[in-house]
């Protein structure tokens, strides 16, 4: 029995040290290397102190920043570690309500505002932590971000444009705006 066990624990602790220690090493060695940024998370630095990631959406509440799109992660909002869509039907009550209540937010805070709600800003993304929203949403909420900081419409729709990124490739995905980004913006622009 020893002699049949022997081959098959060399094994075991062979693959062990090849899959649990040398690949992990080797494909971060590669990641760091080739791209580094991307490895280490997409953090965004501001001042030398990471302020968020190009990759995870941060929650926004205040009047003078865009807001990001619901997020429908458990146990609370925005949780990173509990990537997940709230996997509501159209016809289900819940959502319809969930709907509604985001749409009279919106409304509230930001009464003058007319235009349809894009559908991003009321509904959460498959991962309930998508960065990005339309450029259509962040342009429905330009008015009232440029009253809450005082400044004219026209430059805070100026920072939208500049952020707002086009299709992969030009063909794949929609045209999208980082929130993170875009606040983060428009706070050096507020200086």
């Amino acid at each position: 029995m020893i002699r049949e066990l022997k081959p098959a624990l060399i094994l075991l602790l062979l693959l062990t040290v090849i899959t649990g220690f040398i690949y992990p090493l080797l494909v971060t060695g590669i990641a760091q290397a080739v791209m580094s940024h991307r490895a280490n998370g997409s953090l965004i630095e501001r001042d030398g102190k990471a302020v968020g990631s190009e990759l995870i959406e941060m929650p926004f509440t205040s009047p003078k920043y865009f807001w990001p799109r619901p997020s429908a992660t458990s146990p609370y909002p925005y949780n990173a570690a509990a990537s997940s869509g709230s996997n509501q039907g159209p016809t289900n009550p819940a959502l319809t309500e969930a709907v509604a209540a985001r749409i009279k937010a919106l409304r509230d805070a930001d009464p003058g505002n007319t235009a349809p709600v894009p559908v991003d800003l009321v509904t959460a993304s498959g991962s309930g932590l998508d960065p990005q929203i339309s450029p259509a949403a962040a342009q429905y909420q330009v008015g009232r971000i440029a009253r809450a900081r005082g400044i004219d419409a026209t430059a805070v729709q100026a920072v939208v444009t500049r952020h707002t990124e086009g299709r992969q490739l030009g063909i794949l995905g929609e045209p999208r705006v980082n929130v993170l980004e875009l606040n983060l913006a428009l706070d050096v622009m507020s200086k």
